[in-house]
This record gives C-alpha cells, sequence and structure tokens, in this order.
C-alpha cells in the first residue's frame, strides 16, 4: 500500500519543476519579427522587449520564449515590497531556459530572484494586425508551491493563443501580512504575491504585441489557489484594464477573505515561530528563506486579505454586489473536488487545510461539525441530508458533503452572481477515469475527477511522476477543452462548432467535461444539494 503524502508534500508534488520543453525542427517557414529579416522556423526567434533583445527557443508547433523578466529581483529592501521594473541589458538575452521558481518547500534550487514569466505562441510570429488572443495562466499550489514552468501549454497555444504563464512570490514572501512591513503606519500589508501578478499583468500590455499577441484581448486562468486570484483580479481596482476574461477553475472555496488587522494578527505569529520576537521588519527582512517558507502555514485561500489597497472588500462581498470587473466569466470545478484531500488526512475549510484523520460512523456528525464549523444541531441536518447509508463508505459521504458545501454550491452562487452583469459558461469536469498524474494508480478507490485532474486535458506535464496516458475518447475530451479556453480567450464564448455551449443565464446550464465530448446538463444544483446549503 502506497504511503499517503501530507496536503504540503501532496502541493509540493502538483507543483514539482518539469524539465525544459524538447526543441523540435520543423518544416520551414517564414517568421515575422519586428526589426528584423524573415528567418526559418528551425532558427531561434529573437524578439525586441522593454529592456532588451531575447532570443527564444523552437518548440513543436511554435516558440518559448522562458525566463522573462518581468520585474526587478524582490530581494534585501524590495523583501516585502511592490513590484519593481527590471533592469535592462544589452545583447541578446537567452530566453530558452526557466528561471527559478520562488522559494517553496521542497525545492532547493528556488530562489527569491524569481519574477520571471514564460511566453509560449504558435508560429509564425505575427505583429502586424490586432495579434492572436492571449491568456495568461495564474497556477495553484496552495499560494504556497508552485511556479509557471510546471505547465506545458504548447498544445494550448497551437490553437492560436498565445500562452503565458509566470511566477509570483508564495508562501510568507508573497502574502505575509505584518503592520511592521507597512508604508506607512497603519497603512496595508500583505499580498505581494498579487501585485507580482498585476505587474506580470502589465508587462504584457507592454510587451505582448511583440510576439503576435493582442494586449486588448487578455484572459486571465488560474487553477485552485490560481483561481482565488483570479477572482481576486475580478475586483481588484489595481487589475482593472489589464484582462478582458476570465476564467476560474476551482477557485470558489475561499470567497471571504481576512481583514487587515486578522492577517497581521496571523502574521505576528508568524514571525514569532520564524524567530522574530521583535517584530520588527529589519529581522523579518533578514532572516534566511528556510525561516520564512518552514514556519508559514498552507492556507491557501485565506492568503488575499482585505488590506484596503489591492483588496478593498472579499471577493464574494464584491460580486454579490456587482462590483467586479465586467468582463465574460468561464468558471468550474471537478465533480468531487475535496476526495484528494480527504485522502491525505485533512480537507479543505474556509480557505485552509484542516487535519481530518479516520472518518467512521460513529465520528462521521463530529467531524461535520468541526470541519465546517457549525454547531452541532446543523451539523445533524448536514448528516440527514447526506446518510451514511447513501454511500459506500463514511469516508464517501463526508467527502460528498464538504465538496458541496465548500467547492460545488459556492461556484453555482458564484455563477448566479457574475451571470446578472455579464456572460458566464459554467462547466464540471466528470471525467471520473481521469488519468492520476500525482499520485500512484488506485489512490482514489473508487476512482473520481478530484481537484486538479482536469489540468492534464488543457496541459502537459512532463514533471508528473505517474504519466498515465489518455484515452482515444479522452484524447477527444482534451481536444474539445482545448478549443473551447481557446475560443473563449478569442471571443468570451467557449462555444465550438462542435460543442455549442450554452450560458449559465437563469437556465443555471452546466457544461459536464466527459469523454468524448462534453454534454450540457441541468441537474447540477440538484445533484450537489445546493438548495440545502443555500437555506443554511
Amino acid at each position: 500500500m502506497s504511503t499517503i503524502p501530507s496536503p504540503r508534500v501532496l502541493l509540493a508534488a502538483l507543483c514539482a519543476p518539469l524539465p525544459a520543453l524538447t526543441l523540435a525542427v520543423a518544416a520551414t517557414i517564414a517568421v515575422v519579427l519586428p526589426g528584423a529579416a524573415a528567418a526559418r522556423h528551425s532558427d531561434p526567434p529573437i524578439v525586441k522587449i522593454d529592456g532588451g533583445d531575447v532570443r527564444g527557443a523552437v518548440v513543436s508547433g511554435g516558440y518559448a520564449f522562458r525566463g522573462l523578466p518581468y520585474a526587478a529581483p524582490p530581494t534585501g529592501a524590495l523583501r516585502w515590497r511592490p513590484p519593481e521594473a527590471p533592469a535592462a541589458w544589452t545583447g541578446v538575452r537567452d530566453a530558452t531556459e526557466f528561471a527559478p521558481s520562488c522559494p517553496q518547500p521542497g525545492k532547493p534550487s528556488a530562489s527569491e530572484d524569481c519574477l520571471y514569466l514564460n511566453v509560449y505562441l504558435p508560429e509564425p510570429i505575427k505583429v502586424h494586425g490586432r495579434g492572436r488572443p492571449v491568456l495568461v495562466w495564474i497556477h495553484g499550489g496552495g499560494a504556497t508551491t508552485g511556479s509557471g514552468q510546471d505547465y506545458d501549454p504548447a498544445k494550448l497555444a497551437a490553437d492560436g493563443t498565445v500562452v503565458v504563464t509566470i511566477n509570483y512570490r508564495l508562501g510568507a514572501l508573497g502574502f505575509l501580512a505584518h503592520p511592521a512591513l507597512a508604508s506607512r503606519p497603519g497603512g496595508p500589508s500583505g499580498n505581494y504575491g498579487l501585485m507580482d501578478q498585476q505587474a506580470a499583468l502589465r508587462w504584457v500590455q507592454d510587451n505582448i504585441r511583440r510576439f503576435g499577441g493582442n494586449p486588448h484581448n487578455v484572459t486571465i486562468a488560474g487553477e485552485s489557489s490560481g483561481g482565488v486570484h483570479v477572482l481576486a483580479h475580478l475586483v481588484s481596482p489595481g487589475s482593472r484594464g489589464l484582462f478582458h476574461r476570465a476564467i476560474v477553475m476551482s477557485g470558489t472555496f475561499a470567497l471571504s477573505q481576512l481583514s487587515l488587522d486578522a492577517a497581521e494578527t496571523e502574521g505576528e505569529a508568524f514571525a514569532s515561530r520564524a524567530g522574530c520576537a521583535d517584530q520588527t521588519a529589519e529581522c523579518l527582512r533578514n532572516l534566511p528563506v528556510d525561516k520564512l517558507v518552514d514556519n508559514f502555514p498552507n492556507q491557501a485561500g485565506r492568503t488575499t486579505i482585505v488590506d484596503g489597497r489591492v483588496l478593498k472588500e472579499s471577493t464574494g462581498t464584491a460580486l454579490a454586489a456587482g462590483r467586479f470587473a465586467h468582463v465574460p466569466i468561464l468558471n468550474g470545478i471537478d465533480h468531487e473536488e475535496e476526495r484528494l484531500f480527504l485522502m491525505t488526512g485533512s480537507a479543505v475549510s474556509q480557505g485552509t487545510f484542516v487535519p481530518v484523520g479516520a472518518v467512521t460512523a460513529a465520528n462521521y456528525q463530529a467531524k461535520l461539525e468541526s470541519v465546517l464549523d457549525v454547531p452541532a444541531a446543523r451539523a445533524a441536518e448536514i448528516a440527514a441530508e447526506y446518510p451514511l447509508d447513501a454511500y459506500a463508505s463514511p469516508t464517501l459521504a463526508f467527502s460528498a458533503a464538504v465538496g458541496d458545501a465548500n467547492f460545488a454550491c459556492t461556484a453555482l452562487q458564484q455563477d448566479e452572481w457574475t451571470a446578472r452583469q455579464v456572460p458566464t459558461f459554467a462547466y464540471e469536469f466528470d471525467d471520473d477515469l481521469a488519468p492520476a498524474r500525482f499520485w500512484p494508480p488506485n489512490f482514489l478507490n473508487p476512482p473520481v475527477a478530484t481537484h486538479t485532474s482536469e489540468l492534464p486535458y488543457l496541459f502537459d506535464e512532463p514533471g508528473a511522476p505517474f504519466q498515465g496516458p489518455l484515452s482515444a475518447d479522452q484524447e477527444a475530451l482534451a481536444a474539445a477543452m482545448r478549443a473551447a479556453w481557446a475560443n473563449f480567450a478569442a471571443s468570451g464564448d467557449p462555444s465550438t462548432s462542435a460543442v455549442p455551449w450554452p450560458s449559465f443565464d437563469d437556465r443555471a446550464l452546466v457544461m459536464s467535461l466527459v469523454p468524448p465530448q462534453p454534454q450540457v446538463e441541468t441537474d447540477f444544483a440538484s445533484r450537489h444539494h445546493c438548495s440545502f446549503w443555500a437555506a443554511g
């Protein structure tokens, strides 16, 4: 029997670094470069961006430019400061290798000098006309792990989209709120990772046309904590105008953010754990990186806070009131999100991991009360709504209840809020036989589409330890999903000629992503008991 990893180890595994993309030489084809003569596709392309010239890599179907700096290294006096512009360089900068990942557990090669992004595009590079749609990917990993290089979007780019993957500061370096770090007494602190993402989006506005992208047609997309961050950008005044569509994947589990006061109280407790009992900025800025990484809790949705500058209110409050960027939104979840976490002995509750341990018939109601933070009477109602005799085991009953409360019905709530204001499209990834990439076969028994199960259908993950292949029908679903994501980025509508995708609107229509071809479902709310959760 395989050893079950802890949530932090699992997230670190989910975000393991990928090897460099394999260079492939295609047929000779014209490439139009700004200020340069046409070149063969087999020639490494050179593009002039803010800061200087960069030479990319030829990859299958297009090009990749890796390790492009979008901000200065946030080190020394710039630790816990808003990102600043990067320095320029002379000559041609090599952009064929990834830059270091940001500091995180289990990755000793990471570096604080990590504010870089990667650009993937199909060939030829077209710098004239409106340009191709752009998709900026904000990785997940609980806001404590992951990097842009963990996802190979070459197949997604081949559908006609320029794809940008980014690094941003993680854990304490990206999301620590502490009064000593405020630029003025009583001022805001925290949300540095969100500021990094905004700086990357500004870089896209200034530079993406030189890669053939359209800065006036930018989609932000993110999964898990990356989805939480997409919601934050929908609400943040500082993100307005930097994107034009949004894709939220498994990101609605944290619609309520901590206040600045509460986050700074937690930050002071962190400072003490890390060795700064004096609570000074000088001590914090002089701490070695491992002290910061090792003592910061894995709390996913609680890292993004209402600081009064980047975020002025919780995302759920703003969405419900219509105070968000009015852009088309694609939002969805996996069939049973919570199962993966339960297999590690934990659950996601209030945007953070909490220990669960074994769920039995004897402790079922008590576990519901504890994890969902509800009174005993409400836990009894939940247990009655999800009776043990309706499931094969107490763990499966618990997984269904907690997953519906934390992910499914919050996603439905977001759809209902945003559909009042903007075109909204909903999905549920329902391929329960999706291949496992980061856990061994039979780890989930019975198998189910759970948190992260959809990612191999959009991205290659060559660094994953288990490379289970997609079946022919699953390959068809993957192609349909990539086409839908690319069409949404291009037009704000995920419909394709093969798969018309209705908007959510007042019919509450949800697209079920099943092989070989997605199908519209109308029973999402009833299957996930959302009327019950709304009434509670």
